[in-house]
């Protein structure tokens, strides 16, 4: 195993008062690569900040090293990050990014946001020329397990949030929600996440309420629907196919008379804690109101169902744990594979030239003969070396096998 590292911080070991104040990108990382650093990419979202590293496998220090190369790039000290972050190598950082794209190491199981921010993080290594081969493997491998774990399980399938809930239970009773207009009540904590949650199914006609008017303006810029206050809410459900309420409220803000009459259907999902809809609204004609009761026991199906799917994303992974550890088995041959065959090739030219000297003048169709006969001729002769060494490649033999070719080939002995 190449000696990679990962150092981090995500929702299980940082509180989010920390995580928000570290923000670095990896741009700024890279000018200050230490020079024991030959690799590096930078995994950045809401629920964890890791760097990946290729070190010298003699550098002992390279932890303390990223430790202090992220502490640079914002105000958390070594010292105080020193309390919050992980250290992960070899095998360990390999498992874990996997899981990781994987959704097995979300703050919500199976999260499906998370693939595409390590696919992200892969794309900004290589345009930043910080990523090298074991680092492009490493991420191509947890990619291409991502994928897999979402297309061959159900780990990402139900819904596996309350907001997420909220919209697949209105889906259930409208249909599509791609033309319905959608109205979020409050842009707290859970009204945040319900708009992040709109915006990622792509579902634009979505206006907000909230009691600062100025605020909703705001929260409802990238969307196509409106902005009210809270006064204007009559008005703003009226407009309404879909419903989601979550402020903050000791007594409900939605009663019968809130609602005007209608004659299309209403869906109201309740988030809020307390109630922010009188439950005497249910009994209105073309009204369908959820609460946290109906969204918690969907919740808990969501999860038992995906929790029942980790150990075949874990056979997943393993799986291609087990390739990329060939991979790299064999990236520790390659330049011994790589000199044979230039040694061959100046021994194919060098004897081309004496064979073409007896010849005389060819006409180029001989001379095209003539190369294609010689470049299949050392291919073939190296083709079964090439595979015992690659085959031998993970094996504990490998020195040995190597060592062999070295002197059967005679080649340097700095070649691994």
């Amino acid at each position: 195993m190449p000696p990679i590292l990962c150092l981090g911080l995500n929702h299980q070991t940082a509180p989010v008062s920390l995580r928000e104040r570290l923000s670095c990108s990896l741009a700024v990382l890279a000018g200050q690569m230490p020079t024991a650093v030959s690799e590096l990419a930078l995994l950045s979202t809401c629920n964890r900040i890791e760097l990946y590293a290729v070190i010298q496998p003699d550098e002992t220090a390279t932890a303390t090293l990223l430790l202090h190369l992220l502490a640079q790039t914002q105000p958390p000290g070594p010292a105080e990050l020193a309390d919050y972050v992980y250290f992960l190598r070899g095998d360990t950082a390999v498992n874990h990014l996997l899981r990781v794209a994987s959704g097995l190491d979300s703050l919500v199981l199976g999260e499906a946001q998370i693939l595409g921010q390590v696919t992200d993080a892969y794309r900004t290594a290589v345009a930043q020329h910080t990523i090298g081969p074991v680092l492009d493997a490493l991420f191509k491998t947890a990619i291409r397990a991502g994928k897999r774990a979402r297309a061959e399980t159900t780990i990402s399938s139900n819904p596996a949030s309350v907001s997420s809930v909220a919209i697949a239970l209105a889906r259930q009773a409208l249909g599509s929600l791609t033309n319905r207009a959608i109205l979020v009540v409050g842009i707290g904590e859970m009204g945040q996440l319900a708009l992040k949650a709109l915006r990622a199914r792509e579902l634009t006609n979505v206006s907000v309420a909230n009691r600062t008017k100025s605020r909703a303006e705001t929260a409802v810029a990238p969307f196509n629907g409106r902005a009210y206050s809270l006064d204007e809410l009559p008005q703003a459900i009226q407009a309404a196919d879909v419903v989601m309420t979550a402020v903050h409220s000791p007594r409900p803000i939605v009663d019968i008379t809130t609602i005007l009459e209608r004659e299309r259907p209403l869906v109201i999902v309740d988030i809020a804690v307390p109630r922010n809809v009188d439950t005497a609204v249910a009994a209105l004609p073309h009204v369908q109101l959820f609460n946290l009761d109906h969204l918690q026991a969907t919740l808990d199906d969501s999860l038992a169902a995906r929790t029942a799917e980790i150990p075949q994303v874990e056979h997943i992974i393993a799986a291609e744990t087990a390739q990329l550890n060939t991979h790299y088995a064999e990236l520790t041959v390659k330049p011994l594979i790589l000199e044979m065959r230039r040694k061959a090739e100046q021994i194919r030219e060098t004897e081309l030239e004496r064979a073409l000297r007896h010849l005389g003048e060819v006409d180029e169709q001989t001379m095209a003969h003539l190369q294609r006969f010689s470049h299949s001729l050392v291919n073939k002769l190296l083709h079964e070396p090439t595979l015992r060494l690659k085959e031998k490649a993970g094996h504990q033999q490998a020195g040995e096998y190597a060592t062999a070719v070295r002197e059967l080939f005679g080649l340097p002995e700095h070649l691994s």
